[in-house]
């Protein structure tokens, strides 16, 4: 019987451990997507309590505390202290066995604050009380962790509107690590509701320094903001779409449509459809004209309990998988783009895992030898960002395409304690790529490659493939 978490936690063979102790874990880490606070990095915040730093904005947690039979005010209430919020996590910890809570919890206490003990009920305040004593010292502060964990870059996700002021201040500090921005421009195409978007346009005006009154001028406001964002050293986009968009439009319709709904008029779906596939199109051709890479993170249902989105607003823990039939509307949308030459490096997630052997075909129809690994399977999201879903992912992308150009992890987190979610994936690849030594799937006088195909998919590729 192996002991819980130790040195050679999930790698399962000798192969294995090599991998990942002589090569793997010595990498850094290039975190291209996230959604941490530029403020705290800017701020170099201290944060109050690990409940704060922990719990806060933690859905995964929330969703767990609750089907446990917690109240919601021990998750996102504000008449309970930290203390009271943290003891009904630590309740529900032994309640998430083989959930991805449990390893992520304890690989998180340990190579942050170097505690190894088992979280439960007994424990919770001792633990409690240690890592606070810990995060009031500077070098567990919000740029402390970052280099606790050898973080190099990280790319945080930001709305064309925003001022960018705490990337600016970042860099201008002297940070060593770089914190760049990414360009989401969801709010931008976003016409389900007239009034919000009439509002956001009004937004964008405000900030481009530009007079909109009608859809060209709308793009050349995002047009400046797109430049804008290069300047501060903006390299990817990303997109977060229930599915891909790729309605038959002309520029005409796509005009009228934007006077409708800025004049408060509210749209039939085929002319938000349509307005929706215009605007992926004019986004990709600007991430193409800037040699940037587009992600596209798509497939979830958002908001599913009307009753507590309501309550608590978005980003609490009510989203889940959704069902579409995309594959029609993305390859059309990646065609149209291809077929302008204007289609950019792009990473594709899906977040319904039936959609893996589609995705992982659909990378090789756009492949044309311009540079390694053009079009990438991105790594396992969300509810696939766990053992299973991440070994899922790369079994279906080595047999349908090639691993070894793979760009690897990112923690997709809100949370300064998610960096090892890097560590998890690094010795999930390593234990699946040793067992294929140790069984003779994959010659062990090759393993001069092997090694160097490891470092890549932790570290190299993603460096290489996004010029940081």
């Amino acid at each position: 019987m192996k002991n819980f978490m130790d040195e050679n936690f999930l790698l399962q063979t000798e192969t294995a451990q090599k991998l990942y102790h002589e090569h793997a874990a010595k990498m850094p880490i290039i975190d291209y997507h996230c959604h941490l606070s530029p403020q705290m990095v800017a701020d170099d915040y201290q944060f109050k309590s690990l409940t704060e730093i922990w719990l806060g904005g933690d859905h995964y947690k929330w969703r767990a505390m609750r089907t446990n039979g917690i109240d919601e005010r021990f998750c996102t209430g504000k008449d309970t202290t930290d203390w009271e919020k943290f003891e009904k996590w630590a309740e529900t910890v032994p309640y998430t066995f083989r959930n991805p809570l449990y390893h992520w919890t304890h690989l998180e206490l340990k190579t942050a604050f170097g505690i190894n003990k088992i979280l439960n009920s007994k424990t919770a305040r001792e633990i409690y009380d240690e890592c606070n004593e810990k995060l009031a010292q500077p070098k567990y502060s919000a740029r402390g962790m970052m280099r606790r964990y050898h973080v190099e870059v990280v790319c945080t996700t930001d709305d064309p509107i925003d001022s960018l002021e705490y990337h600016i201040k970042t860099r201008e500090s002297g940070f060593e690590i770089k914190m760049l921005p990414t360009w989401r421009p969801d709010k931008a195409m976003a016409i389900e509701v007239p009034a919000d978007f009439r509002l956001y346009v009004e937004k964008l005006s405000a900030v481009s320094n530009i007079s909109i009154s009608n859809f060209d001028d709308m793009i050349v406001a995002l047009h400046k903001r797109h430049d804008f964002f290069a300047e501060q050293g903006c390299r990817l986009s990303d997109h977060g779409i229930e599915e891909f968009y790729a309605e038959d439009y002309t520029d005409a319709e796509i005009k009228a449509i934007f006077n409708k709904v800025y004049g408060g008029v509210e749209l039939s779906k085929e002319e938000i459809r349509k307005f929706k596939s215009a605007m992926l199109i004019i986004f990709g051709e600007m991430d193409w004209e800037k040699g940037w890479t587009q992600q596209y993170h798509y497939g979830a249902i958002r908001n599913n309990n009307t009753k507590m989105f309501k309550l608590i607003g978005p980003d609490t823990g009510f989203d889940s998988i959704g069902e579409f039939t995309t594959a029609k509307s993305m390859s059309k949308f990646l065609d149209r783009l291809n077929s302008n030459g204007k289609l950019t490096k792009t990473i594709l997630y899906n977040l319904n895992p039936c959609a893996n052997e589609m995705i992982a075909t659909m990378l090789g129809n756009f492949q044309d030898g311009s540079i390694p690994g053009k079009i990438q399977f991105g790594s396992g999201w969300w509810f696939l960002d766990q053992k299973d879903g991440m070994e899922k992912q790369m079994n279906t992308l080595s047999v349908l395409g090639l691993l070894s150009r793979f760009v690897g992890m990112l923690t997709d987190s809100r949370s300064f304690l998610s960096y090892p979610r890097h560590e998890y994936f690094r010795r999930t690849l390593c234990n699946l790529v040793g067992r294929d030594i140790e069984n003779g799937e994959i010659p062990a006088s090759e393993m001069e490659r092997v090694n160097q195909m490891i470092e890549d998919i932790s570290y190299n590729n993603a460096k290489n493939f996004f010029k940081f």
